[in-house]
Order: structure tokens, then C-alpha cells, then sequence
């Protein structure tokens, strides 16, 4: 930090953290190990194990839409192309993803600008971490899904593909609740009852959500966590200590926040820092910088500001069979499997708990894209050629329990931009909303993802499905968007650098999906932790400022993780206990 800042500059914090998702959580423990004054702040509501839902009918709980008093895990936004599925609450999306953990392949990490932060071999130490931090472990067991998965593959020759998902799941031994993970340093944990309910929120303390670890342990070190809380605005002070749209964040930023669950907004407060973490999301991060950038609040931003925009060229397919066969596809946890049809596809067989049901009222007809004819025109003339089909496929009920549901992501080079204005469902005031991006657009119909699911239907004997906002909206649904702040060498190209230092700010820096820059085609989770514990390696301890020149992972973690930091023949150790 700048040694110049006046004596009079009070800040509140050395570090406010926006968001507490997987980068948040990352930032928050690490600054913390680190001496810094930390603060967390987080929209969403914190939760403990029993208060989450029972399932996802319960929508007070559930959604998250506090216009309408619903405080609940699950945020759904519907943009231009594609329906936008992501977390609320202290965890971010850890409380609703399907703890799914990869590592991308070789090819990803490879890619020309992972390569220049030196690519697979440089990044995978970083992955290590991530994964022991998180509890990485292989899904202990198969179940029906599972094999009905294997079983398609192989009639597209990719059996050879199949594996089990890793995961961040307790199994261990119920008899012994300690905490199985920190040496005790951690909370006490319950093992996976399988009861498919990861989604909705584990209400049996197996899962493991960021609150149970990194969060967890940066309280330890005295991060504070302020729930229910949007910050709206950022502003750059100058060295006088005043807001100023054309300062760069030397002299640190001005925060203004509203209450998420109080009346009208209130309280409103005030926060000072030395430096900032934006961990936001996608929607937040992007929508927080967008609406500074519109009103001229801060004027250094690149003007690449959500650009290259992606979504793991995602779609959601189900496949259900009718209750007579007293199936239960809802037993296990959230991802149990995968496979890859094709070179560009990965395909999951993804569950909810037992009754889980309300995205069944999504659920449509399978209706492919292309040709002639518009799709909407397709999905109404099957509605008259195949009225039975065309009922069951659009009957909610029992939807968890009789359904695989197929998750189909790519690796293929494609993206929107996201943009600010006022849209028509909503014209009071300006939201974020997807625009056509300059190269290949989001695909709608994923060909292949429709071959192997209507193969997965005829060997299982059911039906198969698609989605209502895909099918005449043209908008499918994606858990996993990524970009719009993304990683570059300079800012003609990218919004931060290589270091995740926004251009054009000092101290202000982005860790979460949005620097994101390719289609990983796995789960992007592990990648944003990855990523993150990279970014806050570069970061010196509290009142120094020697470079972080070489990381390492020690087993045994001496009280979770130690860095060694070197500068030629200098040697610091950050260890917290």
C-alpha cells in the first residue's frame, strides 16, 4: 500500500471483502492469516444446517427474491439468453451447488493465457490447496442414474469416459463428529445420508459449504461476516480523504450499502477501506462496476467491462419415467457420475431431494432447434401431434423423484456481454441483461446433448425433456456463468491483470467466476477457489511488502495451510495458529 496516505484517512477496515462465495471465502481467510482487519459483506441471510428447506416448494426459504419477503438460497435470473441459476447467503453458491469439484483438462489449463501464468504445472499446486481446503474426496457410490449414464455412453463408443465425481462431502464415520478435516480446528461434522438434498441446502451437516471451512476459520482470525447487506456503490477516495470518480484507489474506497431485508432499504451505511475484494458473482461484480462505470463514478475502467460472458455452453435435460415403475432417482448426492459423448461435451446425471420438485414446472418438451422452422412453431406443433407426450412432459409432480436430470456443459468457444438498462420486465430501473457478444453467441440446442438424452429415454423407458425457457425463449438455464471482468494482459484486452488487479485501480482486485476467460466444461467451483488462493498469494502480509516469488503446499498444513514466501535469500512465514 502506498506509504503517502495522510495520517487523518480513517479506514474501517484494512479489507472489504463484496460477496462470500468461493473467491470471498478464499480472500476473507487468507488476508486474515495475513494480519489484515477483514470484512465480509454479503447480501443473502446466514444459515444454519436445520433452518434450510425441506424442499424447494418451500419458497419463502428457498428463493431469493426479498422484494417479495423470499430470503431463501436460490437466486434465478432470466437475461436475454439464458436462465441464470446462482447462491444467496453467507457461502455464496456453496449453500445450492451440487459440490462438485474438478480440476479442468490439460487443454483448459494450458490455454494461451493460463500458459502465461504458467500454466498446468504452475497452477496445479494452487488446485492442491483448493481441494484439501474444501474436502475433496471421490463419490463413494454408484446408483440406477449412474449406470443408466454408463450404459448410454456406451452406445455412443464412450464408455471409456466414465468416472466419479469428486466431491465436497463428508462420508466419514458418524460415531466421531468431530471436525474431520482441521486437526479440530474446524466445525463438528455429521457424515452424507444421501438423501439428495444438496441442492436445496444440506440439512445434515455433511456438505461442505464454505461456512464450514474457509469462512469458519477466517472468523477464527477475526474476519466479521455482515449478512443481508448490498453494498451499491464504490467510489475511489483522493488523498484529502473525498469520494472522487477520477482518483485510482490509492488513497482507498468509499462503500455505500443498503439492508437486503429491511424496509426501504434501511439501514443504509458508510464503509472505508484500504483495499477491496470483489466477489460478487458474475451479476454482482460486473453489475456493481457497470453501474459505477454509467453513473461515472469510477471513469478508469476498461472499457471490455463485461465482455466475454460465458456459460459452460450449458443446458439442463431430464428424462422421466412414469411413477408405475417405482423408481427413485432422488437417492444419493446432487452428482454422482460423468461422461463425455464427444471431445467438446461433458454430461452429469444431476438430483434433488425427494418432493424437490419446482423446476419440474419448468419442464417441456423436448424440441430440437435449427432447420426451417422456428423452435417456438416446432414446440406447438408437437403440442398438437403428441397430446399425451405434451402433458406429461409438463407435469411437475413427482419431478426429482421419477427424473435423471442430465447437466450437459462444453468446452466450445463461445459468449454474450452483459449489459445494464432498463428492460421491459422490470422498467423502474436498470438491471443487467445479456446482449450478443462480437463472436460465436451462447448456443440454444446443443444437438448432441438431445441425441444422448432421447437414447438415455428409450433404454430407461421414459420420457424425454426439455425446458419452457429454452424451448420458446430460446434461454436455457446455466448454473455456471463466467466472465465479464476477465484476466488480460492489458486493458484494451480485459478488466483485470494477471494478478486480478482491476486496471486502472490500486487495491482494488476481483476474485470469483467473472475472471474467468474460457468454458472450462466442468464445474467451475474448484477453479474460482484455485484461482483465488493464487490472486491472495500474491498479496504481501499486513506492513510488508515482500513479493510472494514461489508458493508451497506443505502436508500437514500446520494448522490448515503454510505459505513460504522468498525473495532471494529472505524467508517469511505466514503461519496462523
Amino acid at each position: 500500500m502506498n506509504q503517502t496516505i495522510p495520517k487523518e484517512q480513517n479506514f474501517d477496515y484494512d479489507v472489504i471483502i463484496v460477496g462470500s462465495g468461493f473467491g470471498g471465502s478464499v480472500s476473507a481467510y487468507r488476508l486474515s492469516q495475513k494480519g489484515y482487519k477483514v470484512l465480509v459483506i454479503e447480501s443473502g441471510k446466514r444459515w444454519k444446517a436445520g433452518d434450510f428447506p425441506k424442499t424447494n416448494w418451500s419458497l419463502r426459504k428457498y428463493l431469493w427474491m426479498p422484494k417479495l419477503g423470499f430470503y431463501g438460497i436460490q437466486r434465478i435470473n432470466l437475461l436475454n439468453d439464458f436462465l441464470l441459476v446462482s447462491g444467496s447467503g453467507v457461502g455464496g453458491g456453496s449453500l445450492v451447488y451440487a459440490c462438485t469439484l474438478y480440476v479442468p483438462s490439460s487443454k483448459v489449463l494450458n490455454s494461451p493465457l493460463y500458459s502465461k501464468m504458467g500454466g498446468e504445472k504452475a497452477l496445479l499446486p494452487y488446485y492442491e490447496v483448493a481441494k484439501h481446503m474444501l474436502g475433496v474426496t471421490e463419490n463413494p457410490q454408484l446408483w440406477e442414474p449412474d449406470h443408466l449414464l454408463l450404459e448410454t455412453a456406451k452406445s455412443f463408443g464412450k464408455e471409456d469416459t466414465f468416472r466419479r465425481t469428486p466431491v465436497g462431502i463428508y462420508f466419514g464415520n458418524k460415531k466421531d463428529p468431530k471436525d474431520p478435516f482441521f486437526d479440530g480446528d474446524g466445525p463438528d461434522r455429521d457424515p452424507c445420508n444421501y438423501c439428495g438434498g444438496c441442492m436445496v441446502g444440506c440439512r445434515h451437516n455433511a456438505k461442505n459449504t464454505l461456512d464450514k471451512n474457509y469462512l469458519y476459520l477466517a472468523e477464527k482470525l477475526g474476519a466479521v461476516i455482515l449478512p443481508e447487506t448490498k453494498v451499491t456503490s464504490l467510489i475511489p477516495l483522493n488523498s484529502k480523504g473525498f469520494p472522487d470518480p477520477e482518483a485510482s484507489g490509492e488513497f482507498g474506497y468509499e462503500l455505500e450499502t443498503n439492508s437486503t431485508t429491511g424496509w426501504f432499504g434501511y439501514p443504509k451505511r458508510k464503509f472505508r477501506s484500504e483495499q477491496v475484494v470483489l466477489s460478487a458473482g458474475v451479476m454482482g461484480t460486473v453489475g456493481l462496476l457497470l453501474k459505477m462505470q454509467q453513473e461515472n463514478k469510477m471513469i478508469r475502467l476498461s472499457e471490455k467491462l463485461g465482455d466475454t460472458v460465458r456459460t459452460n455452453s450449458e443446458t439442463v435435460l431430464p428424462v422421466t419415467v412414469p411413477s408405475s415403475n417405482n423408481a427413485d432417482y432422488s437417492r444419493g448426492i446432487a452428482i454422482t457420475s460423468s461422461v463425455h459423448p464427444d471431445e467438446n461435451t461433458h454430461i452429469e446425471p444431476v438430483r434433488y431431494s425427494k418432493g424437490s420438485d419446482f423446476f419440474g414446472v419448468l419442464a417441456s418438451v423436448m424440441t430440437d432447434g435449427g432447420g426451417k422452422f422456428p423452435r417456438p412453431l416446432k414446440f406447438f406443433w408437437t403440442m398438437i401431434r403428441h397430446p399425451l407426450y405434451f402433458l406429461k412432459a409438463h407435469n411437475p409432480f413427482g419431478f426429482a423423484k421419477n427424473s435423471i436430470i442430465l447437466l450437459v456443459m462444453q468446452t466450445v468457444d463461445n459468449s454474450v456481454r452483459l449489459v445494464r438498462k432498463r428492460r421491459f420486465i422490470w422498467p423502474f430501473q436498470r438491471t443487467i441483461t445479456s446482449a450478443l457478444s462480437t463472436g460465436e453467441p451462447t448456443p440454444t440446442y446443443i444437438p448432441i446433448a438431445n441425441a444422448f438424452t432421447r437414447k438415455l429415454a428409450e433404454i430407461v423407458g421414459g420420457i424425454p425433456r426439455s425446458s419452457l425457457n429454452e424451448t420458446l425463449l430460446s434461454a436455457p438455464v446455466t448454473g455456471h456463468i463466467m466472465g465479464g471482468c476477465i484476466v488480460a494482459e492489458t486493458p484494451e484486452k480485459g478488466v483485470i491483470d494477471l494478478e486480478n488487479k482491476v486496471f486502472g485501480y490500486e487495491n482494488l482486485r476481483v476474485c470469483d467466476a467473472s475472471m474467468l476467460t474460457v468454458n472450462l466444461g466442468v464445474n467451475p467451483s474448484l477453479t474460482i477457489t484455485a484461482l483465488s488462493e493464487r490472486a491472495m498469494s500474491l498479496i504481501p502480509p499486513k506492513g510488508t511488502s515482500v513479493p510472494y516469488l514461489k508458493f508451497e503446499v506443505k502436508r500437514g498444513f500446520d494448522k490448515i495451510i503454510s505459505f513460504k514466501l522468498t525473495k532471494r535469500l529472505v524467508k517469511k512465514s505466514t503461519r496462523v495458529k
